[in-house]
């Protein structure tokens, strides 16, 4: 092999919620193609992390395609298609050429046609070339036997949040170096116990997955033909037989000691099966506690809200929290809806002009429904930021630029709301900042989360309250209308 190495590169990430209405369309996507691949560069991405990687150790890149879009609602097959016409295409035209190929996927993407989005097009890369194939996948990945099957080594970052995605990124391309230089196809295997856990369970500074992740580190060292442990938390608001919690070992050949070390890593899940069902306990049951909070100037609280959590594929649009802080006069409080059709009502009107409309609450059924309000217009913005923190979650899910599309700031007695007309994680206090809303100054903030928020909020919060609303996210796992997932699993079934 000559020093320079040849490497197909290319992306898919979309986590699939397949209990939200509607369909994640190719206009959803972001999209690059070809060489813009390398505008990621500086981004704090994952791609950035394997470009910079390649620019550094002599790899020559071929870039195909990267499409990405916010956790929404099942992908349309024309999405699939569109990735596979593209990069079947290069890899036709490269494949006698590379010495490999790096994707980086989520690992949760459904479309109509097909439960394991990556684990399809995985298989059809196969079939089309053996070439090494390497690269990272989400730590909510839904991993398939296929997945393990028709790949080589796929890393999945080991934080939630995920502050070392670009890092994994990087760890992932260094692996796939030194496996080119020695002309070595590791094998992966698999095994899914019969657990799924809600977001809320899935936080790695928490059990079970502190635990569960320290023994994968342990494992990682106790044998040299283990190259790589991975422990996916999986992702329970996606139907599909494979979903919940899984392990993969990356191994040089498969032993009786590796496949012993992947039922010591199932062993442990369910034994813990419990400590991840985290439930949470009603918002109403909660204000008390935060109105005393408020009173001995203890702020900010915060109210998360993961049964609409935005990193989880919910439509950011609930108003039950907002229901509660003018229900309860939250005075300095504030919170995020996503409603595109309120921001373009709003938009031109003058600063500090006031309407009654009605927001939110539209984007699913599951939820508590528009909320009817007297809005005073603060200020408008095109909605475009830069994350605070490069090591943010969302750095993750694409890069350090983000666009909230067209937002408006407006009140409504003594709550501040940012209406946004693309639905925007909770994961960088920019987010706020950037639209003159100070969160470290306000008495109360509502974050639709369940576990990414923590990088940035934890921080600046003097409590945090984690409660259940009605929602596509709910933490009851068992009130979702599952069909195909594999039973019996915990929690739906007593294991």
């Amino acid at each position: 092999m000559s020093s320079r190495k040849r490497v197909l590169l290319a992306g898919f990430f979309h986590e699939t919620h397949t209990f939200v209405e509607g369909k994640t369309s190719l206009a959803d996507f972001d999209q690059r193609i070809g060489t813009e691949l390398w505008n990621a560069l500086g981004d704090a991405s994952p791609l950035d992390g394997v470009l910079q990687f390649a620019s550094e150790h002599d790899w020559e890149i071929v870039p195909s395609i990267d499409l990405r879009a916010t956790p929404s609602a099942m992908a349309d097959d024309k999405v699939v298609e569109f990735w596979w016409s593209k990069f079947s295409e290069d890899l036709e035209r490269e494949k006698e050429s590379i010495d490999g190929i790096y994707l980086l996927l989520h690992g949760a993407m459904v479309s109509p046609s097909f439960d394991d989005v990556e684990g399809e097009l995985l298989r059809r890369i196969r079939n089309v070339s053996g070439v090494l194939l390497c690269g990272v996948t989400d730590l909510h990945a839904n991993f398939t036997q296929t997945m393990a099957d028709n790949s080589h080594a796929l890393l999945t970052y080991r934080e939630n949040p995920h502050t070392d995605a670009r890092e994994t990124a990087v760890r992932a391309a260094r692996l796939m170096d030194e496996l080119m230089e020695r002309e070595e196809k590791p094998m992966t295997l698999y095994a899914h116990p019969p657990i799924m856990w809600p977001p809320t369970g899935t936080a790695t500074a928490d059990e079970p997955m502190k635990s569960l992740e320290k023994m994968a580190r342990e494992l990682e060292k106790s044998q040299t033909d283990i190259l790589a442990v991975n422990v996916h938390a999986g992702f329970s608001f996606a139907d599909t037989p494979a979903t919940g919690v899984s392990f993969s070992i990356v191994a040089k050949k498969n032993t009786p000691e590796v496949r012993e070390a992947l039922q010591q890593l199932c062993d442990a899940a369910m034994n813990a099966k419990e400590q991840g069902n985290i439930v949470s306990p009603t918002l109403e049951s909660v204000m008390p506690n935060v109105k005393k909070l408020i009173a001995e100037d203890r702020t900010p609280v915060l109210l998360i809200e993961p049964s609409d959590n935005v990193g989880g594929g919910a439509p950011g649009d609930d108003t039950a929290i907002l229901r509660a802080f003018l229900a309860h006069e939250i005075e300095n409080s504030a919170v995020v809806i996503n409603d595109s059709v309120a921001v373009d009502s709003l938009f031109d009107l003058p600063i500090g002009a006031t309407q009654k409309i009605a927001i939110g609450g539209n984007g699913s059924t599951l939820g508590s429904g528009p909320i009817e309000l007297e809005l005073e217009i603060v200020s408008r913005s095109d909605g475009k930021f830069q994350l605070e923190d490069p090591h943010s979650h969302m750095a993750s899910m694409g890069g350090s630029f983000i666009d909230m599309g067209n937002c408006v700031v407006a009140k409504s007695g003594g709550v501040w709301i940012l209406l946004t007309s693309r639905k925007t994680a909770p994961m960088d206090l920019g987010q706020l900042r950037s639209q003159g809303i100070t969160p470290e100054s306000l008495s109360a903030i509502g974050v639709k989360a369940a576990v990414a928020h923590r990088q940035a909020y934890d921080p600046i919060a003097a409590a945090n309250f984690t409660v259940e609303t009605t929602g596509p996210c709910s933490s009851h796992l068992a009130s979702l209308p599952f069909r195909k997932i594999s039973r019996p699993i915990y929690p739906l079934d007593k294991i």
